[in-house]
């Protein structure tokens, strides 16, 4: 009875230790399909985190293009408006630069216009002779006279293509450039703005005298610039001579005397135009300024502050330098550069 006792106790025994091992097999397997589930839920909410991430950030990234695309066209409107300021700017400079001049154009057309009035009453005068030598038979007399007024003719020609020349030239200066280079004498270029810049002070302040110093290379050949441009930059230094000049000879220094200097000459690589006074120079402190835009030390009203800034984009344009070399209280030098093309 014991054995079947005992037999009855090993089998349930047995039985216990199967569903043991049966349930801790099922709660393995649920262990491992529970970290299956955490894991796929990890990883979904992982991709979902991301995925938020990434849409936001693109949200923002087309929120970002959008603002820059604005700033885009607000800085190509303000480029716009600014081009077209410049262009005012660089115009009104030009009629500046014209109505300072107008009294020396008026002064320099008045002078062939002189000769053409005058020549041309001497060959009315002659005409009448050679009619009444024509009269009278004298053949060789009338032709004499006849030679005269040719010679005069030539003169009246001279003179009246000089003032025509110095008329296209102000037209030419007050128009907008046309950018394209030509071959140009530099030599009568200078000496022509010299003479005008000149005048045109003279006939503000009749006061103002200057002595005026020219050394031209006449080796110099033509070379190709933009004749009216160049001639803007001519025509600012020469200006700016004159007025540094002035501005110590109204200081009232014992013994000055103003003097500009324009000279030329032929270098290895191109040409050099100097142009040189003996006014008060250009402080240290402000020398490495002279060239920024709108940087002036003339007077409110007196100067916009763009003419050796525009002069030194010029010679650049040219493939050339701007120079300046100063020393206060002795005078200033500006030295363009140019290749000889």
């Amino acid at each position: 009875m014991r054995a079947e006792v005992r037999s009855v106790l090993d089998r349930k025994e047995k039985e216990i230790d199967l569903l043991e091992q049966e349930q801790y097999i099922k709660e393995q397997e649920n262990k491992t399909q529970r970290l299956w589930i955490i894991s796929i839920a990890g990883a979904f909410l992982s991709a979902l985190i991301v995925s938020l991430i990434l849409f936001r950030n693109n949200k923002n990234r087309q929120r970002a293009n959008l603002i820059l695309q604005q700033q885009k066209e607000k800085v190509q409107e303000t480029l716009v408006a600014l081009k077209v300021t410049q262009s005012q700017l660089i115009q009104s400079e030009k009629m500046a630069s014209l109505g300072e001049l107008t009294a020396g154009i008026a002064h320099e057309i008045q002078n062939p216009l002189n000769f053409v009035n005058n020549f041309s009453e001497v060959n009315e005068e002659l005409l009448a002779e050679m009619k009444e030598e024509l009269d009278k038979g004298n053949i060789e007399d009338a032709k004499s006279i006849a030679n005269d007024a040719i010679d005069n003719q030539k003169k009246i020609n001279h003179h009246g293509k000089r003032a025509d020349g110095i008329v296209k030239g102000m037209l030419q200066h007050s128009r907008s450039s046309s950018g394209e280079k030509e071959l140009t004498d530099i030599n009568i270029l200078t000496d022509e703005y010299l003479r005008l810049a000149y005048h045109g002070l003279r006939a503000k302040d009749k006061g103002f005298n200057a002595t005026l110093e020219t050394d031209f290379d006449d080796t110099i050949r033509e070379i190709n610039v933009v004749a009216q441009d160049m001639g803007r930059v001519i025509l600012n230094l020469i200006t700016n001579a004159f007025y540094a000049v002035k501005e110590k000879k109204d200081q009232n220094p014992e013994g000055y005397m103003p003097t500009v200097t324009v000279s030329t000459k032929k270098t290895k690589a191109g040409i050099e135009i100097m142009v040189r006074d003996n006014g008060n120079g250009i402080p240290e402190a402000i020398k490495a300024k002279i060239f920024q835009p709108f940087f002036t030390t003339k007077p409110t009203g007196r100067g916009t502050g763009l003419g050796l800034s525009l002069s030194y984009d010029i010679v650049k344009a040219h493939g050339g330098e701007l120079k300046v070399e100063t020393k206060e209280g002795k005078g200033t030098t500006f030295i363009i550069q140019l290749q000889a093309l």
